[in-house]
C-alpha cells in the first residue's frame, strides 16, 4: 500500500538550502532554486500569558544589546521592536564560506483585552529572551446595567 502524504506549498516556499543538490531540482515543482534569491526577514517569536491579573510576555530576540530593544504601552497596543546590529570583523585571508546570521529591524504589535498600567510594567533581558510583565489596568467596578 502507498504512503499518503500531504504537501504543503508554504512549507517548501520557507526553506531555504544554498546547497542544494543539482539532482534535487525538480523536487517541489522547482520552487527551492526560485525562493534563493529573496532573503528571509528576522522574525521574533513570543509567547503571551495572563496571570495574576497581570500579562506576561517571553520574546525571543537573539543577538541583541538590551539598549537596543523598545517597548511602548499604549492602552491595550504593545509594541516591541529590536535592532540586530552585524559585527563587521574581516579577518585578512578569511573568506566567509555562509552566513545565516541576519540583521536589521524587528518588530511586533499586538493588542491585549484589557489596558495595561504603563507605569508598572517591567522588563528584563538574560540570555537572549525578553521578559515583560504587564500588570493590568484596574477599570474601576464593575456595573450591571438594566434594560428598560
Amino acid at each position: 500500500m502507498a504512503n499518503i502524504t500531504r504537501f504543503d506549498p508554504f512549507n517548501e516556499l520557507a526553506r531555504f538550502d544554498p546547497f542544494m543538490d543539482v539532482n534535487d531540482f525538480f523536487k517541489g515543482f522547482a520552487m527551492r532554486p526560485l525562493m534563493q534569491e529573496f532573503k528571509s526577514e528576522p522574525q521574533m517569536k513570543m509567547d503571551v500569558s495572563e496571570a495574576d491579573g497581570s500579562y506576561l510576555i517571553k520574546a525571543e530576540i537573539p543577538g541583541v544589546n538590551k539598549n537596543d530593544i523598545h517597548i511602548s504601552v499604549d492602552g491595550n497596543l504593545v509594541s516591541i521592536s529590536a535592532e540586530v546590529k552585524r559585527e563587521k570583523e574581516e579577518k585578512k585571508g578569511e573568506t566567509v564560506i555562509r552566513s545565516e546570521r541576519y540583521f536589521g529591524k524587528v518588530s511586533r504589535s499586538f493588542t491585549l483585552a484589557n489596558d495595561v498600567d504603563a507605569d508598572k510594567v517591567q522588563a528584563k533581558y538574560a540570555d537572549g529572551v525578553l521578559e515583560v510583565t504587564m500588570p493590568k489596568k484596574s477599570n474601576g467596578h464593575k456595573k450591571a446595567i438594566t434594560v428598560s
